[in-house]
């Protein structure tokens, strides 16, 4: 069993930063990759950024230049970082944590609001 925490959600105007962190906890060993999605009301939760246990990242096209995702440690899937430059009022979601085990498993989410 793999447990997540999400934290550094609020309200930014555009063109501000935020950072998302994703703390893991339980079966951290068994984790393949990490990563975050958001959701809006209405819509599918889509894919924002991914990194998987040897470093490798992926990002969708509409946060590629402006997030970057991280990893504290090199050697395990502990704690994950999204730091998220230059927000746009379209960024505002909600960002979900997600790993990658034998299983997925989300975190609770955390409210990104950006106004413009």
């Amino acid at each position: 069993q793999v447990q997540l925490v999400e934290s550094g959600g609020g309200l930014v105007q555009a063109g501000g930063s935020l950072r998302l962190s994703c703390a893991a906890s339980g079966n951290i060993f068994s984790i393949n990759a990490m990563g975050w999605y958001r959701q809006t009301p209405g819509k599918q939760r889509e894919m924002v950024a991914y990194i998987t246990s040897g470093g490798q990242t992926r990002y969708s096209d509409s946060v590629k230049g402006r997030f970057t995702i991280a990893k504290d440690n090199a050697k395990n899937m502990n704690m994950v970082h999204l730091q998220m430059n230059i927000l746009k009022p379209e960024d505002t979601a909600l960002y979900y944590c997600h790993a990658m085990s034998s299983r997925g498993y989300w975190g609770q989410g955390t409210q990104v609001t950006v106004s413009s």
